[in-house]
């Protein structure tokens, strides 16, 4: 199972969290986020990631000039699109060489159909928790749902993910869920990653 840990922007946090190696970070370049990175985002807080760490830039509804800028610049690995961004935008994405994570946010009324159409134009899907922002919700969504994606296209789980999820998710039959994103669960009140709670984390997952 494929760990990554979302909401990063502090370069001390960035440096003692990619030192546990988490499969991927995630670092929102959304400036509504409480989570986001800033306008100046040094480069030299990726500098020293482990190479096995994938970097993943998150977007909510950016241009895709901007996305590729971005990815480019900063040599991510990944770029997530959290918001409501069409199959069109993604393959121009895509065609720039870049991976891509296409977040989904789901409630009880969620249509997985409409996941099909991006299926060639991006790497993973990540479904969320349907809510009136745009993720850090700290809530889960109604897992059983999930049991109507039919699709080939491996998934992260996302939404209110903690310690307390791992019993459950262990007990889940979903073979393309392939990856957990955590973010706010681990936090302290300032937004950072509690880095002894992330490498518990870590340790329980891929021990268990």
């Amino acid at each position: 199972m494929k760990i990554k840990i979302c909401g990063m922007k502090f370069p001390k946090n960035i440096s003692d969290v990619g030192a546990l190696q988490p499969d991927f970070m995630g670092f929102i370049f959304y400036p509504k986020s409480k989570r986001f990175v800033g306008e100046n985002f040094p480069l030299k807080s990726l500098a020293k990631l482990p190479e096995k760490v994938q970097k993943v830039a998150v977007f909510v509804n950016e241009s895709p000039e901007t996305v590729v800028e971005v990815a480019k610049q900063y040599a991510f690995d990944f770029v997530q699109l959290h918001g409501t961004e069409s199959v069109e935008t993604c393959a121009v994405i895509k065609e720039k060489g870049i991976k891509i994570i296409k977040a989904f946010s789901v409630d009880n009324f969620f249509n997985f159909e409409d996941t099909t159409a991006f299926e060639s134009v991006c790497d993973y899907f990540l479904f969320d928790t349907k809510t009136d922002t745009y993720g850090g919700s700290g809530r889960a969504f109604d897992w059983q749902i999930l049991e109507q994606y039919t699709l080939s296209k491996p998934f992260f789980l996302s939404g209110g993910l903690s310690f307390e999820s791992l019993g459950a998710i262990q007990k889940l039959n979903f073979p393309m869920l392939q990856g957990l994103d955590f973010n706010s669960k681990l936090e302290d009140t300032n937004y950072k990653k509690i880095t002894e709670e992330v490498d518990e984390l870590i340790y329980k997952i891929r021990t268990q």
